[in-house]
């Protein structure tokens, strides 16, 4: 072990913090590994198996004949992480930048055969200056050779990408196919065109970090799903978000170990505020329903008004999809309906159960919205929960209004069980709006209308704005306490785990894009 990762392992288990995550002094957060660094860090010691340490380049043109290095810019291999088969490669920047080339291309892909031929994941450090220009359109066709393989692996293995260093031009692709794609904070960055490209064409001045950094991707485009203050962290992340997920498309995560007793949590019951229209933290009713400190959450900072993450569940590994009424009240606009959408699809792809926690007053209405397709984007959700087959559970905590009831696992578009809360409302709007439309002529002849008003909303309300009307017609299958949650969750999922649904027989759905 390298004196570098030793130190760095000895400062990262002096700042251990809570929830697995780690924060390493001042001093050290910025420094980077190298290549075998990384890869030594990563797998279990002594695990690493490499393949084509002898690769070199057949370039001849511009002087290329005297300037071989073995391996040619990137280290290829298979090892195992917790004792489980990964593949993974890991680009060199010290060899030509670790620029893609004919054979750095085709060691790359004849690992991703070997992953997609195995069933085991693949595991992509990304640090590369991008295609090597002396070797022309043999690098370009290298990359697509890469693109085509993430393309045949999607869906059959995960692939996990980490941005390590640059990623530019056609490079940017193949992340942005892969499952998930981790970035370094301040030294690494992703964009299809380069600030210098950006100012002469559009003569907008920016820097490499604001136009594609960690945070500008994790928190703007979405492209970053988790972002990390150094290597070593981002390393961490990748071996914490592999223990959720299974090894490739036809097997589960492996149950931990779970001690299970009474499973009431008392402290749900008051997390929902008496006020309907008071903001409450998501995170504290996920938090009160999962194994502790088990909450592995995904594109934290982008579209914040639904949460995605992994999390335990008696044991067992789940996605968790949830509206977060602390931003913008838990609305689901063009961003947040992608963020869910995608997530929906992977966790469907590879047999992780859903829990879906409900807090939905509609869709963001706007001119921005509408302009820029939320018809389209809130459709991408709803077809990923229609077509999802592994088992889907529901909690209504309390709005559930118009069509993103519907949209938010329902029963219609094929949920397995739906539960809701006590003072859950599922109602096409909220009781003031809809007494505003329905007694309009009452309220005009009135004397005293605002009066009038709050009458016919606390009619309204009586009526439809509660979890009953909904559980009369079977929509919702039990109204349960908030503190028998976590117990019923528990049994539920257990009796969904042998779930199998036949579907029509087709190529493939077309998933409005």
């Amino acid at each position: 072990m390298s004196s570098k990762i030793k130190k760095l392992e000895e400062l990262k288990a002096l700042s251990q913090l809570g929830g697995g995550q780690t924060r390493i002094d001042k001093q050290h957060e910025k420094q980077k590994l190298t290549a075998r660094e990384r890869i030594q860090y990563l797998l279990d010691e002594t695990s690493f198996e490499e393949i084509g340490a002898l690769v070199t380049h057949r370039t001849t043109d511009f002087g290329m004949q005297d300037e071989i290095y073995y391996g040619d810019g990137v280290v290829t291999g298979y090892g195992t992480i917790d004792g489980r088969l990964v593949y993974v490669y890991a680009q060199d920047f010290t060899v030509f930048g670790g620029a893609l080339s004919e054979t750095h291309a085709e060691k790359i892909c004849k690992i991703m055969d070997m992953a997609i031929k195995i069933g085991a994941p693949i595991i992509g450090l990304n640090d590369s200056g991008g295609a090597r220009i002396q070797e022309g359109v043999r690098s370009l066709g290298g990359y697509a050779d890469i693109f085509y393989r993430n393309v045949q692996a999607s869906g059959v293995i995960p692939q996990i990408s980490a941005i390590m260093g640059p990623c530019a031009g056609g490079a940017v692709y193949s992340p942005a196919i892969t499952d998930f794609t981790l970035m370094v904070e301040n030294s690494s960055y992703m964009f299809v065109t380069g600030p210098s490209v950006v100012k002469t064409v559009t003569n907008e001045t920016v820097s490499s970090e604001d136009l594609g950094g960690a945070n500008t991707h994790a928190s703007k485009s979405g492209v970053a799903h988790k972002t990390s203050i150094n290597d070593v962290e981002c390393l961490e992340d990748i071996k914490k978000l592999l223990s959720y997920l299974p090894q490739n498309n036809t097997e589960t995560t492996k149950k931990t170990d779970c001690e299970l007793h009474d499973e009431v949590r008392d402290v749900l019951s008051d997390i929902v505020p008496e006020n309907p229209n008071k903001p409450y933290d998501m995170h504290a009713v996920i938090k009160g329903i999962i194994d502790t400190d088990s909450f592995y959450e995904i594109h934290k900072d982008y579209a914040e008004s639904i949460i995605v993450g992994f999390a335990r569940l008696g044991g067992r590994s789940i996605g968790i999809v949830a509206n977060q009424p602390m931003s913008f009240a838990g609305v689901l606009g063009v961003k947040s309906s992608r963020k869910a959408a995608r997530f929906t699809r992977f966790c469907d792809c590879f047999n992780i159960p859903l829990l879906v926690l409900v807090d939905v007053p509609g869709f963001l209405p706007g001119t921005d919205q509408e302009w820029n397709a939320i018809i389209t984007h809130g459709a991408k959700l709803l077809y990923a929960f229609s077509e999802a087959t592994v088992p889907r559970i529901t909690v209504i905590t309390r709005k559930a209004y118009g069509g993103a009831y519907d949209v938010m696992n329902s029963k219609h578009i094929g949920a397995d069980l739906n539960f809701a809360w006590p003072g859950a409302e599922i109602a096409v709007m909220g009781a003031k709006g809809a007494s505003e439309i329905i007694f309009k002529k009452e309220l005009l002849k009135a004397e005293n209308p605002s009066e009038k008003l709050a009458e016919k909303e606390k009619e309204y309300a009586e009526k439809f704005a509660n979890p009953y009307e909904a559980a009369k017609r079977g929509f919702i299958d039990e109204v349960i306490l908030p503190k028998n949650t976590r117990r019923k969750l528990i049994k539920a999922f257990a009796m969904l785990e042998n779930k199998e649904v036949n579907t029509p027989k087709r190529k493939h759905g077309n998933i409005p894009l």
